[in-house]
């Protein structure tokens, strides 16, 4: 919008204030209704931008998480936006934000790769996810429904099954499924949000600990311990069977494996 001073002449010293055309309120002021519709269309395109920032990002999370798009492998915004059917400059966007969260590393006169994460860094985080998680279990534990416990008992039972068949992939879902209900049971979307930054990070070190013969077994082992507490009501109980399964996962973290594989 164009002010009234872009309209007036500035005057000789000591002459009468004229304007450059005559000083109307049309020529004051650019037409109010347009003014509007203006802000209405620059706010609309904000919107889609930011969907298509999202879906973009979304989009790239998932691959990454899956292993389509494996440490280290280059993210090219043309490839990615012709993947994603979003603009470059969306594509972008979501580059920056994955940044953020650690899933991504932009390399000097190289551009943006998946980062990869060391087995150190790993442990360091999952550390860390490990007391966010027994946080969680002791919130569900307080907070849980007679429907929650339903949903997690069914859970597990799923999970059993997966085991029992040897279809780690589906374990792998199924473990994440789990967790999401426990943080739903927790209610602490502070504490949830930073285990999802943190899951996401170490996602692939944790996916080759379930192929380790009598791993599943294990995880499943730990996992039921933990559902059994939160079950019961019991925080203390449910805490420190969360932090047990954690450390147990550390340890195989730590220990040399040759074998890619399944969820922790």
């Amino acid at each position: 919008m164009r002010l009234a001073q872009d309209f007036i002449a500035h005057p000789a010293p000591g002459g009468p204030v004229t304007c450059a055309r005559p000083c109307t309120v049309d020529t004051m002021v650019d037409d109010p209704v347009n003014a509007v519709l203006g802000s209405s269309s620059d706010r609309e395109e904000d919107s889609m931008a930011a969907a298509a920032r999202d879906a973009a990002q979304g989009a790239l999370r998932a691959a990454i998480l899956r292993g389509d798009m494996p440490p280290g492998h280059r993210l090219v915004e043309a490839e990615l936006a012709e993947r994603t059917g979003v603009n470059r400059s969306s594509v972008r966007s979501a580059i920056d934000a994955l940044i953020a969260d650690g899933l991504v590393e932009r390399i000097p006169n190289r551009g943006a790769r998946v980062r990869v994460v060391t087995v150190e860094e790993a442990v360091a985080t999952t550390e860390c996810r490990m007391v966010l998680e027994g946080l969680l279990a002791r919130k569900a534990a307080e907070r849980v429904t007679g429907e929650q416990v339903v949903q997690l008992r069914a859970q597990l039972h799923v999970m059993g099954d997966a085991v029992g068949a040897g279809d780690l992939l589906k374990y792998s879902d199924l473990i994440s499924q789990l967790h999401g209900l426990v943080r739903d049971a927790a209610r602490h979307p502070v504490a949830a949000g930073l285990v999802d930054r943190l899951q996401a990070q170490v996602v692939r070190h944790q996916f080759q600990l379930s192929l380790r013969p009598g791993r599943p077994q294990v995880s499943l082992r730990e996992l039921t311990a933990v559902v059994d507490a939160i079950a019961a009501g019991d925080p203390d109980r449910a805490e420190a069977a969360t932090v047990d399964h954690f450390r147990s996962v550390i340890a195989a973290l730590s220990e040399p494996t040759r074998t890619p594989g399944g969820p922790a």
